[in-house]
């Protein structure tokens, strides 16, 4: 069938390509956290918050979360987002990726159970790197020794 047409190196799916990510990258908008400590979209970015990463909170039902004021939506956000980490069932993906392609993140990050191709082929296009169903607490645990 040829060679995979150019964009699809920004879909990442190799150890390297994810470490590279998670060490060069520190703003993080987090679309879908929650304020339940049990639940993985609460956890996961107060893990990242505690290894340095600036977590921004997405979510239009919450005030703040782990200290961070929450935001509406990620257009919301005024200064620059390396990672756009999403919490989102796979068939709500595509509004978000939309709003991404607006403000141009590194990296968006579609953690553990969350896949949209069509959503990942749009922003792979437009440069922006893509991650899915992977989870970032145990990739950059699995990764990045300390």
């Amino acid at each position: 069938m040829g060679s995979d047409p150019k964009w699809q190196t920004n879909i990442i799916t190799d150890d390297e390509g994810i470490k590279e990510i998670l060490e060069s990258c520190n703003t993080m908008a987090v679309i879908g956290i929650k304020n339940k400590e049990s639940q993985p979209a609460y956890f996961v970015p107060k893990y990242l918050k505690e290894k340095g990463y600036k977590i921004i909170p997405i979510n239009p039902r919450l005030e703040e979360v782990l200290g961070e004021k929450a935001y509406k939506d990620l257009t919301q956000v005024k200064e620059p987002v390396d990672i756009v980490d999403v919490f989102r069932a796979s068939d709500k993906i595509m509004p978000h990726a939309e709003e991404a392609l607006k403000v141009k993140p590194k990296v968006f990050w579609m953690q553990l159970g969350i896949e949209n191709r069509q959503a990942a082929e749009m922003l792979a296009k437009a440069g922006i790197k893509v991650v899915m169903n992977r989870c970032m607490l145990t990739e950059r645990s699995r990764l990045i020794k300390e």
